[in-house]
């Protein structure tokens, strides 16, 4: 890719023509797997991805690099509660997004020019918006610790710098990295509810454990603890005592678990004994979450926080960046079923505003759609499905050819194995 406009010319040329592997569900049912894999070059979905990116992330990082997050970014949310979510929303859009961001920051050069240059401003953006946000002289200061959400996106913002530790904490300058952990230490007078909040606190207090800061165990343990008290079979937890059908166990529960026990895993190995089941569970969730994905790019609008949209596929995303899909599950299936997922999502009517920002929905704009603790910056968290652009463009993930996804290959008739559960113990 060339230019930015050569990039937006790409993504709008291909969001609603994006491949062969996006055409109709009777095409779907009829198609072969080798008629599938045919049609789709697989160098053009890392392309896909990096238009999508562009388009989602440079409204809120191009606004704070220049310090006019607050100034420009629009707050949508419930009626009567626009007020209050402008208290948090800036921190969600930043903490989300970089996030997602953070294993392609963070990796090495693809050798393509045009990525690379993206890459470079990305990563200059990045680390402008951990200065700006954590700078209590910034006219983009956000709010750590003055409001309960604020736990939610000091996690997420915390998730980000274990996820790209070279570029968002070793690159940074000594006055930000001192911000950013006096940031984050508010948030711990938040206690956090009984359910996925426990992991924020964790998520924290496995940042500072990891980069050589002051650390507090209690959080770490009390989440885990409580996570394996709320498993429910079949690599689902319950999100806190109870089995809700949502998305949480890949917005939050699963992929959070996982970045916790690595970060503390050259500290400690107290809570290593817990790796092997949590690793077992997170593989079959891995393959639910594939198999969720309709021949058709879609997925069961179930649940709350719909609004996250393809974040939904969040645990997918990190499964596949740390190389560890299912057995029978192919790096090329899961790149095709996410890529059908995003570029449907993104070219629905209304997903954007006029002027670039995300609006709150699952496809368009669907403001009823929203929880009440649903605002603007909560969109970006769909960022969380880019995780494997940080694999190289080498990888099997984006190198090897299309591949139909298990539901393609089920409704086109082929002869799939059958699926089981997993019968492990807590």
């Amino acid at each position: 890719m060339g230019s930015r406009e050569t990039r937006r010319d790409f993504l709008k040329s291909t969001l609603l023509a994006t491949a062969p592997l996006m055409v109709g569900p009777a095409a779907h049912a009829t198609a072969s797997a080798a008629e599938l894999q045919s049609k789709t070059p697989a160098g053009s979905d890392r392309e896909k991805w990096l238009a999508i990116v562009e388009r989602v992330s440079q409204p809120v990082l191009e606004a704070i690099s220049q310090q006019k997050l607050r100034a420009t970014m629009p707050v949508e949310a419930a009626a009567g509660l626009v007020e209050a979510r402008s208290k948090s929303t800036h921190l969600e859009a930043v903490g989300r997004l970089l996030s997602g961001l953070a294993p392609w920051l963070d990796a090495e050069p693809s050798g393509d020019a045009a990525e690379e240059a993206l890459r470079k401003r990305y990563r200059e953006w990045a680390r402008l918006a951990i200065r700006y946000g954590t700078d209590a002289h910034s006219p983009d200061a956000l709010n750590f610790g003055t409001n309960h959400q604020s736990l939610v996106d000091a996690a997420l913002l915390a998730l980000a710098v274990l996820r790209a530790p070279n570029q968002l904490w070793g690159k940074l300058d000594k006055p930000t990295q001192e911000n950013l952990v006096r940031s984050l230490t508010a948030t711990r007078k938040l206690q956090p509810g009984l359910n996925n909040w426990v992991l924020f606190s964790a998520t924290i207090e496995a940042f500072f454990c990891k980069f050589g800061q002051q650390w507090d165990a209690t959080p770490i343990d009390f989440a885990l603890r409580k996570l394996q008290e709320w498993y429910k079979g079949d690599g689902m937890y319950g999100d806190g005592p109870w089995f809700h059908w949502d998305y949480y166990n890949s917005f939050v529960i699963q992929p959070m678990m996982l970045n916790i026990l690595d970060a503390v895993r050259p500290v400690t190995d107290r809570w290593e004994t817990l790796r092997k089941p949590v690793e077992a569970r997170a593989q079959r969730y891995a393959a639910i979450e594939e198999r969720l994905i309709s021949p058709e790019g879609t997925f069961p609008p179930i649940g709350r926080s719909l609004a996250y949209r393809f974040g939904a596929l969040h645990h997918l995303a990190e499964m596949a960046l740390r190389r560890d899909l299912p057995e029978g599950v192919h790096p090329a299936q899961v790149r095709c079923a996410m890529t059908a997922v995003m570029t449907r999502m993104i070219a629905a009517e209304g997903t954007f505003d006029s002027k670039g920002w995300l609006t709150i929905g699952f496809a368009g704009h669907q403001p009823a759609i929203g929880d009440g603790y649903i605002s603007t910056g909560s969109c970006y968290l769909c960022a969380a499905a880019w995780l494997p652009l940080g694999l190289p463009v080498t990888d099997e993930f984006w190198s090897a050819p299309a591949e139909p996804w298990t539901a393609q290959k089920a409704w086109g008739g082929v002869n799939i194995k059958a699926d089981h559960a997993i019968r492990d113990s807590v």
